[in-house]
This record gives C-alpha cells, structure tokens and sequence, in this order.
C-alpha cells in the first residue's frame, strides 16, 4: 500500500480546498488547511500504485485548474502551487514502489501540466533534501522533468520517495517571531540541534502568535514527544510556553504508541490522527460527506 501526502499551496479558500477534496475521490484520510501557512495538506492512501497514484493526478488538475501561485502570500516557503508530493511505502509495499510512483508521476505531471518537476529524497539519485530543492531550483539545478521555466501560474512541483515522517507545529504564547526562529535554530538538526528535525520560527497573524513549525524526517532518532517537549524547555527558558500542539496531517500509529500519557493530555494528540486509524473508517469520515466547503483549521 502507498501513501501519497501533496502538499497545495491553498490554505484559505474553503470552497476551493472542498473541490481539491473532491478531486481525490476515496483514496482521501485527511485534509489540514492553513489560513496563515496558506497552505493544505491531502493524506491519500490506497491498496496498490493506482490508487494513490490516480487520486493525487486527479488532484494535480484540480489544482492546475484553480489555483494561482502568483496570488500566494503564505508564511510558508513554496516553488509551486502543487508545491510538494511525496510518496511513501505502508506495510505491504516495497521502498522501489513508491521510488516507481514518484517518477511516474512527475514524468505525467511534466507532459500534461507542463510544469517543471524536481526529484528529491529516494527519488533523486544524488538523493537531494527538499530545503535543497527550494534554495536550488532554477539557479544551481534545472528541473529534472518538465520546462526549464517555471510555470507562470503553477510554478513547479517538488517529488519525492521517502520514508515515513511527522510534521508538528508547536504554537508560543507570544507574538515575538524572533523567540520562534530562536527555538527553531536549536532544534533543527542542521544547526546543532535534535537528529533529523527540520525546523522553522514562522509568525501567526490570524492568531497573533508564533510557531514552532517541525518536520521530523528521522523519527527512530526524534519523534514528537521529544521534539515538542525539548520545544516547550526552550520555550519556558525563554519566559513562554507551548499553547498548542498541532499534528499536521496523520502519523503512524506506532509514532503515537509511544507517547505516554501525560504527554497524550498536554498535546491533545490522539489515536484517531493516525494513518490506521483512518484507513479503518475509510468512507465515514467527514470529508466524505456531502458538505460543500471544507471548514479551515483555526
């Protein structure tokens, strides 16, 4: 079974992100949008390569259709409207199936978009990281597939393979972005900090806070409970506090198998955010019902 987690750049308009849904058809777990990211997050999954692979196509010219780069002014860093997708083997599956996905997809999007496509993670060869992919593309490396140019409305899209990883947000009872960027330069792996957490300082507008926002790409080594709780010391270090957790997206459940109880609490994080949990109530959850807009995470 494969999961297929893209990435849109399309976090407020609620009629839009319902359309984008309904593109996925019943391969769709979850959807997370972001007003201040400007940013939404679609887990599909499926029994087989079809599956995941003809939901994020048919979500791919939704996209093409509806959505305009030019018109983006998100705190989170982007190269295209379809901004990333990566694919990645569940149970059953071997790594080289979601390797044959990722270029099978950016091979489709090239021809029938006609949108540039980067390759990275286990679908690159050199094996490049996605924060090279945003500081390279188009200047150090031509697109992989595709135009050399971006796309005037869709920019390009960035394609990968990888394992599973989280992504988690953790939100600072302040306003001050510095107190953020500072948190994030110590847990962020590149800068010292906790194996395999990527990390950005970003400010909230619509909340008058700011966020800790954390990828965790190495979760044997780092998983949320360490990454939220080395956040909530620093945060307090510095006279603050962690206000919210946010999971953005679903993680696996054997990630949240391993948070104790206390942390469960002060998180909020709970079994039904799981990628089993949700393939179990395929079919009854909310986003398949006939609602007609999505209603945007606060």
């Amino acid at each position: 079974m494969l999961e297929c987690v893209p990435n849109v750049a399309e976090g407020r308009d609620a009629c839009v992100l319902d359309a984008l849904a309904r593109a996925c058809g019943d391969s769709l777990l979850d959807v997370h949008a972001d007003v201040d990211h400007h940013r939404s997050v679609y887990t599909l999954a499926g029994p087989g390569l079809r599956d995941a692979e003809g939901a994020v196509r048919a979500l791919a010219r939704a996209v093409a259709e509806r959505v305009d780069l030019t018109r983006h002014d998100g705190v989170h860093p982007r190269i295209g409207a379809l901004d990333v997708v990566p694919f990645i083997a569940l149970d059953g599956s071997a790594a080289p199936d979601a390797v044959d996905a990722a270029h099978a997809f950016g091979a489709w999007a090239a021809a029938e978009l006609a949108v540039p496509v980067f390759f990275y993670g286990d679908a690159d060869p050199q094996g490049r990281s996605l924060p090279a992919v945003r500081r390279d593309a188009f200047t150090a490396r031509p697109p992989d597939a595709g135009p050399a140019e971006p796309h005037a409305r869709l920019g390009a899209i960035a394609v990968c393979a990888r394992p599973l990883l989280v992504a988690v947000n953790c939100e600072l009872a302040t306003r001050d972005v510095a107190t953020a960027r500072a948190i994030a330069r110590a847990v962020r792996e590149r800068d010292g900090g906790l194996r395999g957490v990527r990390a950005l300082g970003l400010s909230l507008g619509s909340r008058e806070r700011v966020q800790v926002s954390m990828n965790l790409v190495d979760l044997a080594s780092t998983g949320i409970q360490l990454a939220c709780v080395t956040v909530r010391d620093l945060a307090r270090a510095r006279g603050t506090d962690v206000e919210r957790v946010e999971l953005v997206g679903l993680a696996p459940q054997a990630e949240l198998a391993r948070l104790d109880d206390a942390f469960r609490a002060w998180s909020g994080i709970g079994p039904e955010q799981t990628i089993e949990a949700r393939l179990r109530a395929r079919g009854r959850d909310a986003q398949t019902s006939s609602s007609n807009c999505w209603t945007l995470a606060p």
